[in-house]
């Protein structure tokens, strides 16, 4: 009895949730507004707990001599003691700097390294399944890849022009049926919840 009580009360609260947020957002009701800055606030404390929960975690490894953890708390530490450098004067956009120094560089090698595993595993795919798809894969990651990098002055203006035409037009449809099918999924989601179908929130 107690539960069922309580699985009523969760729906309730929840749909309450959702009405004032759908109503703040098409009405502009300040309640709505509220609610959503509540949330990106409790979204922000989780992710500081979780920093502070991944510390914790590789404190104690660090301890014991983990080398990757050492590297990783100090790596933490030297982030949060940027902004207050910053404050007392000692640096000038640390943090940024630091971004620029240490995070777009991997960003960057981190890409170039996707792009060479693509190429390689339409390689691996043309091998094994020879068909249309395994080579129109493999031709696409070869004219991307090769729009990409430093080519002599006669072939660059070329593919760099294919590159933006499968850029514009091939990626730019994939994302959108992929946000398409997220917004879908997420609306499919919600209306399994108001209606009861889906219970996390029953214990």
């Amino acid at each position: 009895m107690i539960g069922r009580v309580g699985h009523q009360l969760n729906r309730g609260v929840l749909i309450g949730v959702f009405v004032i947020v759908a109503a703040g957002l098409l009405l502009g009701l300040d309640a709505g507004t509220t609610l959503v800055t509540w949330a990106s606030f409790l979204g922000a404390i989780a992710l500081v707990m979780g920093v502070l929960n991944l510390l914790a975690v590789h404190l104690r490894r660090a301890v014991r001599g983990n080398v990757n953890s050492i590297v990783l708390v100090l790596g933490i530490a030297g982030m949060l003691a940027m902004p207050l450098a910053d404050t007392l004067g000692l640096t000038v956009n640390g943090a940024e700097q630091a971004f620029a120094l240490v995070q777009a560089p991997l960003e960057s090698a981190l890409a170039a390294l996707t792009a060479f595993f693509l190429l390689f595993g339409g390689m691996r795919l043309l091998r094994r399944e020879r068909r249309g798809w395994s080579l129109l894969f493999l031709i696409s990651a070869l004219l991307v890849l090769l729009g990409s990098v430093p080519l002599p002055a006669g072939l660059a203006p070329l593919f760099g022009d294919i590159r933006r035409v499968i850029d514009e037009i091939v990626v730019n449809a994939g994302m959108r049926g992929i946000l398409l099918g997220i917004a879908l999924g997420t609306i499919t989601m919600s209306l399994r919840l108001l209606t009861g179908i889906e219970r996390p929130y029953e214990l």
